[in-house]
């Protein structure tokens, strides 16, 4: 089989409208998204609660998110990363309006198995 190579930030589709959610890979244990948006957050009231654990990446763009039980919330720029895990409520409280945000999302599914994970303090 013969490779190609793939860039996440070329060929973006137009997400003015909405968010667009492109799964990359998949297994029965774990999912790979890039997800454009511009301009777009959660709903006021709104908060994800999800069975899976995920770790997020910004590419490009910036945006912030809340997380429920963080006084703050985290913005976050171009390499910025961060592990929620299964049942964190959270939620995207603001995109730019003046350019496309390219997040990466790993979610897996640990059915209850401790994940671990490295983080690396933002400078």
């Amino acid at each position: 089989m013969r490779q190609r190579v793939y860039n996440l930030l070329q060929g973006l589709p137009d997400a003015s409208s909405e968010e667009i959610i492109d799964v990359l890979l998949s297994s029965p244990n774990a999912r790979l998204e890039r997800i454009v948006s511009h301009g777009q957050a959660s709903p006021k009231d709104f908060w994800y609660d999800q069975s899976q654990a995920e770790w997020v990446m910004l590419l490009a763009g910036n945006a912030r998110l809340a997380i429920d039980q963080d006084q703050h919330e985290h913005d976050l720029g171009p390499g910025d990363s961060l592990f929620l895990p299964a049942h964190c409520r959270h939620r995207v409280t603001w995109t730019d309006p003046n350019q496309d945000t390219v997040w990466l999302a790993l979610f897996i599914d640990a059915d209850g198995a401790a994940i671990s994970h490295k983080g690396l303090e933002k400078t």
